[in-house]
């Protein structure tokens, strides 16, 4: 019943299209016997001529025979003769049996029904065959396409060695199709990496209408969206080269590259022979001549497409080929070769190939063989064997795609056989030679091979330079570089490669616009594609550092900045007030020399310690108010330089600190002022028990350290950087106002105290005059931090610790002057002034005109005569002049500051005006008793 209904269906199948064969050149194969068939497809042909007859059926005629293609046939039946020869079947044999598509898509469908039927017997016999396994090709992938569907019907599956459309990925559709070359879309992002590398945004686009054609120009415009690549144009040209339309789509063509000069660059899915055909129009104008032309793997290495034209006149050829394999042996097969065209009669291919280059041969005259092989697809020089041509003709990417092809249904065929009898018992059907071939891991060259899920082997590319030497040859198997699938990187062979493609395309642009150089960035317009834009300069703190950048990059501010249009950030340069700034050296000599002048007041007064006017001084509380000096002074020079954290937080300390234990001495100077001019016993005594010199110092000093260690545990001042427009500020930050306000503060109502305490003793003899120095430095002091205020919080910028510097210097300069420089003066050029006597008469002077003053007033209301006031004062003047000539006690003289004095005693005052004036001899001599 089985071979009843195979024969049923074998005639049914044989009536349907018995017609369709007659009328094809199904005549022309190559069969090779063996236990294992597998079927090949190869374009032979380029193309058809369709003759339609009076009863409306057609004629197809092969036309335009390809030696290219007629190699890459030989490639099967080579690998196919290896397989065989290394027995890597066992006692299995391949067999094949190769058709040509003709590079059509109708013909390629009626050549296949001879794959598919051939398992029910040949015609004629009843001699059953074995099956063909599996077919390799086409190489086209519209003819794939077609192909697939139809051997699906019988499961066979189909490994092709060129097609490369993305559609044939879809196992839903093509469950039975697989390939040893990557898909389109790997090859579209090839192409838009080249034109990345070399900045072309602005390129044409030139593809058949054809499965292929559309698919890949789909994807090339996917992926240079992305990349903001445009087409200026895209050329679609009809499939068939006998259509009508092609002849005006060509023309269309040439119109499009002639008029868009911009456009240098223009990429071509094409085939070679719509790629000859447009050379040949294109390049009678100048204008269409020295273009780059960026092939795909459809004409990458198709060198007859020049014509009659160099290289030089089509421009720069990259090409994008399928991974090539060593052709060593295949060169060497090819060169052992028989060429007797006998010996070859079922291979109808290379017996017509060899019969043609035999008779050339015998042309006797070299000029009518050359008319002979101009109609050849692919020129040939005269002097060429028929092995050399062929060898010329190779294509590496087709020994490797063709060859792995074989090596996979070989190691199907075996993973199946290994366990069973599959020559004669238990033969492979389609079917299981398909789900092993999905499972196969197959060998070449030393590396292994696995089709992935979708039936694809992504070897990657290979990217090719063509190149003309000094004669009319052209090389178009130069690699430069590879492309890389899973990494989507190209990379280039080697340096030379790599120079050797600059040399060719490092003066082409092909842009819609220029480019835009760093420090501007591209602003596109609405009616105009991302390629055409006008370049916009970036604007301050913004920059640039690529061409063409699409948007400027904001500077860092705090650390850099740009001018309009620049491409680069500037580090801003760190300011503050250097060692080197002419203002600061300036401070700091005044500094340095208010340091030396207090140090050289300080070496005064020791070395004249026991003389009236340092006693005058209260000595030991000098020498603490000179160092509290000193040290306010080196606090100046904390706050210049590069500010640091302990800088930032010992500047402040260290001058509140040195200026309040300074203000301290100069409050206990001006309080022991005040207790002479206190009248009242009580109080005066209650003063007295409360003047001790050093507890209030040292509680003056607590509150202070107080103040200044809170600041610092909760908020200590810390460096900072204020960023100006060019500049970067380092400065120290007090963190709190609060507490810096605090510290002045305090400083500050300390000097109001001792202010109004000098200020009620500024009348005392001039020996004794401190406290108006007292208050005039004080005056100072106020005067100097009342403007610090206002201008400390208005100036900014390096010089704002100078401002603090500046005041601190005047206020101690103020100190210093008023207090000890009149003193020094005394003590080295007055020298007659600084002596016991000369006190002593200063303060009775002093007392004399008190005590005459009050005097005139009783002298005048009374009735005394003239001669009674004139006895009086006659009376003072004795009895005053009376102790200068005896021997005078001597003052107490003590280094303790309580009962310091340096006044002569009460008792040297004459009895006289002790007696008639109580008031003011009382409170002199209480300012002499006095505690210092």
């Amino acid at each position: 019943m089985k071979n009843i209904k195979h024969f049923f269906s074998f005639y049914f199948f044989a009536s349907v299209f018995l017609g369709q064969f007659f009328s094809t050149t199904g005549v022309n194969n190559v069969t090779v016997p063996g236990d294992i068939i597998i079927g090949g497809l190869f374009p032979i042909h380029e193309s058809v001529n369709v003759s339609i007859q009076e009863d409306g059926s057609d004629t197809r005629t092969c036309d335009r025979f390809s030696d290219a293609r007629l190699v890459q046939s030989l490639i099967m039946v080579h690998a196919v003769e290896e397989v065989n020869k290394r027995n890597e079947l066992g006692n299995l044999t391949l067999g094949l049996m190769i058709l040509d598509s003709c590079s059509d898509v109708t013909t390629a469908l009626r050549e296949t029904l001879f794959f598919m039927k051939r398992n029910y017997g040949r015609w004629g016999t009843k001699e059953p065959s074995p099956p063909v396994l599996a077919v390799v090709g086409d190489y086209y992938s519209e003819i794939s396409i077609a192909v697939t569907r139809q051997l699906n019907l019988e499961y066979i599956p189909q490994i092709s060695y060129g097609s490369t459309s993305g559609l044939l990925s879809d196992k839903n559709r093509f469950p039975s199709f697989m390939r040893t070359v990557p898909e389109d879309d790997h090859q579209a992002r090839a192409i838009i990496e080249i034109l990345k590398n070399h900045q072309w945004t602005w390129v044409g686009v030139v593809t058949t209408d054809g499965d292929y054609g559309r698919y890949a120009l789909e994807r090339l415009k996917y992926y240079a969206a992305e990349n903001n690549i445009c087409f200026a144009f895209t050329s679609i040209i009809p499939d068939v080269l006998g259509d009508s339309k092609v002849k005006g789509r060509i023309e269309a063509i040439v119109k499009s590259i002639t008029e868009n000069q911009k456009v240098k660059v223009i990429v071509s899915f094409a085939k070679p022979y719509h790629m000859k055909y447009l050379f040949a129009s294109l390049l009678k104008d100048p204008r269409g001549r020295e273009n780059v032309w960026v092939a795909s793997d459809n004409w990458s290495e198709s060198r007859f497409v020049l014509g009659n034209w160099s290289l030089n006149d089509v421009g720069t050829v990259i090409g994008i080929t399928l991974k090539t394999g060593n052709t060593t042996n295949f060169n060497q097969y090819l060169s052992n070769l028989d060429v007797n065209p006998d010996h070859h009669k079922n291979n109808s291919f290379l017996y017509k190939f060899l019969k043609e280059q035999q008779q050339e041969n015998e042309t006797s005259s070299n000029h009518d063989r050359a008319l002979r092989l101009v109609k050849r697809s692919y020129p040939v020089d005269a002097d060429d064997t028929a092995n050399e041509v062929l060898i010329k003709r190779i294509y590496p990417y087709a020994v490797f795609s063709v060859e792995l092809a074989v090596r996979a249904i070989a190691q199907a065929v075996a993973d199946l056989c290994v366990n069973r009898d599959c020559k004669t018992k238990e033969r492979l059907q389609p079917l299981e030679v398909r789900g092993a071939l999905r499972k196969a891991t197959f060998h070449m060259d030393g590396q292994n091979y696995k089709f992935d899920d979708r039936g694809d082997l992504n070897s990657g590319y290979d990217v090719i330079l063509w190149r003309q030497d000094a004669s009319t040859f052209v090389d178009v198997h130069y690699i430069v570089a590879n492309y890389d699938i899973r990494n989507k990187t190209l990379n280039f062979t080697s340096p030379q490669a790599y120079q050797d493609v600059n040399n060719v395309t490092g003066n082409v642009t092909s842009r819609c616009s220029k480019t835009c150089k760093p420090g501007y960035r591209k602003q596109s317009s609405e009616v105009w594609p991302v390629c055409c834009y006008e370049c916009h300069p970036c604007p301050v703190n913004h920059f640039s550092n690529t061409t063409d950048a699409t948007q400027c990059q904001r500077c860092n501010t705090d650390t850099h900045y740009s001018s309009n249009a620049s491409a680069i950030c500037h580090r801003k340069q760190t300011v503050f007030l250097s060692w080197r700034d002419r203002y600061h050296i300036v401070l700091l000599a005044f500094t340095a020399l208010g340091a030396l002048l207090t140090l050289t007041v300080g070496i005064i007064f020791l070395a004249r310690w026991n003389t009236p006017v340092v006693r005058a001084s209260v000595g030991p509380i000098c020498i603490i108010l000179l160092f509290s000096l000193l040290s306010t002074f080196v606090s100046v020079i904390l706050f210049g330089g590069k500010p640091s954290d302990w800088q930032c937080q010992a500047r402040q300390v260290m001058f509140g600190l040195s200026f309040t234990l300074c203000i301290s001495c100069i409050m206990v100077k001006s309080f022991k002022i005040i207790l002479a001019f206190e009248f009242d016993p009580s109080i005066q005594r209650v003063l007295k028990k409360l003047y001790q010199p050093f507890i209030i110092i040292a509680l003056c000093m607590v509150g202070q350290v107080l103040i200044c260690a809170l600041w610092l545990a909760l908020k200590p001042p810390k460096p900072k950087w204020d960023s100006m427009e060019m500049l970067r500020l380092r400065s120290c930050n007090e963190k709190s106002f609060l507490a810096f306000g605090a510290m002045l503060g305090y400083n500050g109502i300390l000097a109001l105290i001792c202010f109004g305490l000098a200020f009620k003793g500024r009348n005392l003899p001039r020996c004794y005059n401190d406290a108006k120095f007292i208050t005039f430095s004080m005056l100072i002091y106020f005067i100097c931090w009342i403007i610090f205020g206002p201008v400390y919080a208005t100036v900014t910028g390096k010089y704002l610790p100078a401002v603090e510097m500046v005041v601190i210097l005047l206020s101690a300069y103020g100190i210093l002057f008023c207090l000890f420089f009149t003193k020094c003066y005394i003590i080295l050029f007055k020298q007659e002034a600084n002596t016991e006597s000369a006190f002593r008469q200063e303060v009775r002077n002093h007392s004399l005109g008190e005590i005459q003053g009050l005097s005139a007033l009783n002298l005048v209301s009374s009735s005394s005569s003239s001669e009674g006031l004139q006895n009086r004062a006659l009376d003072l003047e004795s009895s005053t002049s009376n102790p200068m000539k005896s021997d005078p006690p001597k003052p107490t003289i003590s280094s303790s500051p309580q009962s310091f004095s340096i006044c002569p005693d009460s008792n040297l005052l004459p009895t006289r005006l002790q007696n008639d004036h109580n008031v003011n001899t009382r409170d002199l001599r209480r300012y002499l008793s006095m505690p210092s």
